[in-house]
């Protein structure tokens, strides 16, 4: 059986993922108490269908029950089950647009005497005991479409081996805020300047050999791998189930892109990969 528990802030696309799971076959159940979900897999499991995948999204509504969930998850793990977990964040900014737009109540307001920034922030509290469980998406600007991708190719990671995620990324808008380590790549030669490059992405051969021709591309290259390959075993002894590395260059278009293909390509054929670009359009 293939556990999936979705969890994160509410406007951070919970909803999303939790569609994304079940058109893939799994089913899907929205909120969810954590203390439930034993009694959910036992179901299941003595159910005539063997092998079942099952979708669990959990948030701060079921807060009573949340501080439970790290153990309930390591308990269902040492039974034999695929129990993973995946954790949505978003900027202030960007949740705060969300609620706006869809013109909806924050599901905390009726617990917390304040505005919708003080619900915000309540939830962040609430959550931060799980927030760590599992593997970190931030949201904050993604295309609904490039967010059902992330998910997707998440899927097909094997929960067990620690996931390397070389994502690009533009300073002007914003450092992702599921990043544990972030690379500054401006100072390099920009694509951007040369009317031909400019609608082309670092993906592009032109662009490539654009950033190619510069050593000092290499050389950022060398040094990001070569922390990577000297500290990554002591991540690994963290018991993290995911390391994100951001790349970030002005727009995200072209120097940052090319470095996250570039990193991924190196470490693809050793560690377990993912190569993400948040802004590229």
């Amino acid at each position: 059986m293939q556990l999936i528990l979705v969890s994160g802030l509410s406007g951070s696309g919970k909803s999303v993922a939790l569609r994304v799971l079940e058109d893939a076959g799994y089913f899907a159940v929205d909120n969810l108490p954590a203390t439930l979900i034993p009694a959910l897999v036992d179901t299941h499991q003595a159910g005539p269908s063997k092998g079942d995948k099952i979708a669990i999204s959990i948030d701060a509504r079921t807060r009573e029950t949340i501080a439970a969930l790290p153990t309930i998850v390591e308990s269902l793990r040492e039974r034999g089950i695929d129990c993973r977990v995946v954790f949505l964040e978003a900027s202030d900014e960007s949740l705060t647009r969300r609620f706006s737009e869809s013109r909806r109540p924050h599901p905390m307001a009726d617990r917390v005497g304040g505005d919708l920034a003080a619900c915000i922030q309540e939830e962040r509290h609430i959550l931060a005991e799980i927030a760590g469980l599992g593997h970190h998406m931030d949201t904050s600007d993604l295309h609904p479409g490039t967010f059902r991708t992330w998910i997707k190719d998440w899927l097909k990671l094997d929960r067990t081996r620690i996931t390397l995620a070389f994502q690009s990324f533009g300073f002007k808008h914003g450092i992702p805020i599921d990043a544990d380590l972030v690379f500054d790549a401006r100072f390099l030669p920009n694509p951007y300047y040369d009317p031909a490059l400019r609608p082309l992405s670092g993906k592009d051969a032109a662009v490539k050999q654009f950033l190619e021709a510069d050593l000092n591309v290499a050389r950022l290259i060398d040094d990001i791998a070569s922390f990577l390959l000297r500290w990554l075993p002591s991540y690994m002894s963290d018991n993290r189930a995911a390391l994100t590395i951001a790349i970030g260059c002005t727009g995200g278009q072209h120097r940052s892109v090319y470095i996250a293909e570039e990193l991924g390509q190196r470490f693809g054929s050793d560690q377990q990969v993912l190569v993400r670009h948040r802004d590229l359009s």
